[in-house]
């Protein structure tokens, strides 16, 4: 339990770590953020597929095959459907860039895009909570390292805009920690969902698997684009090879 409150901490940390360095460099370029959001993705594609998936078809239930993929569906259906609810981060790029609003207009539509990141954290955290309920630690330490990884240079991209919509840096800061610490009870919401009903255990995997997948899918890769499409690809190679690495050497 110590080594799961201790992960689900560091997983919501890197939202806090990322939100540091957001006020740090404010003007990040696009080039440097796509590099490190596609080796994000390529990390959570490697943690998502090997760490969830794949065990999910391995555990003993019926038709495997029929529960995965009903789990991946579902999964990427939960977060289809609460993205229409709230638009995440691939909206948030608009914000800065409407200097004819209000400060007031601008700050609320600011905040309401905070609570969406805010709001897609929970299955985020959640999926590093099922890998542990799994039982295979060094899985679950790839998933966790994946999504924190993620996590980074989200924290960091949110700064700007509330900074700009003119929020205090301290109320700025502290709006950034809280998505992390959705994140954290979310860790902990999967961790005790799958220990507490193993019979849960494959669907939760792949219902995990699927929303990192849609993740991965409808907000990462589109949001690296923006420059060396070339460069992003390698990038998200590199993120991948390093978690299989990884899982290899970790068992």
């Amino acid at each position: 339990m110590e080594m799961v409150l201790l992960t689900a901490l560091g997983v919501g940390g890197a939202t806090v770590f990322g939100s540091v360095l957001g006020f740090i460099f404010k003007k990040i370029s696009h080039r440097f953020s796509d590099i490190v959001l596609a080796f994000a993705a390529g990390v959570m594609l490697c943690a998502a597929v090997t760490g969830l998936i794949l065990p999910s078809l391995e555990h003993d239930s019926f038709s495997p095959l029929v529960m995965t993929i009903s789990g991946i569906f579902c999964g990427a259906l939960f977060l289809n459907v609460l993205d229409k609810l709230v638009p995440h981060l691939h909206r948030l790029a608009g914000i800065d860039q409407e200097q004819h609003q209000d400060n007031a207009a601008k700050l609320n539509k600011v905040l309401l895009f905070v609570l969406a990141i805010a709001i897609h954290n929970l299955p985020e955290g959640i999926a590093a909570g099922v890998g542990f309920g799994s039982g295979n630690n060094a899985q679950a330490f790839t998933i966790a390292a994946g999504i924190a990884l993620q996590n980074i240079p989200e924290g960091m991209v949110i700064i700007a805009p509330m900074l700009a919509a003119g929020m205090s840096p301290g109320r700025t800061f502290v709006c950034a920690m809280a998505t992390g610490v959705v994140e954290v009870l979310g860790t902990l919401l999967g961790y005790f969902a799958v220990s507490l009903s193993s019979a849960i255990l494959p669907f939760a995997l792949a219902f995990a698997g699927g929303t990192m997948l849609y993740v991965i899918s409808d907000e990462m890769i589109p949001e690296t684009h923006h420059s060396d499409a070339q460069g992003v690809t390698y990038s998200l190679l590199a993120g991948f090879c390093l978690m299989l690495a990884m899982g290899y050497f970790l068992g």
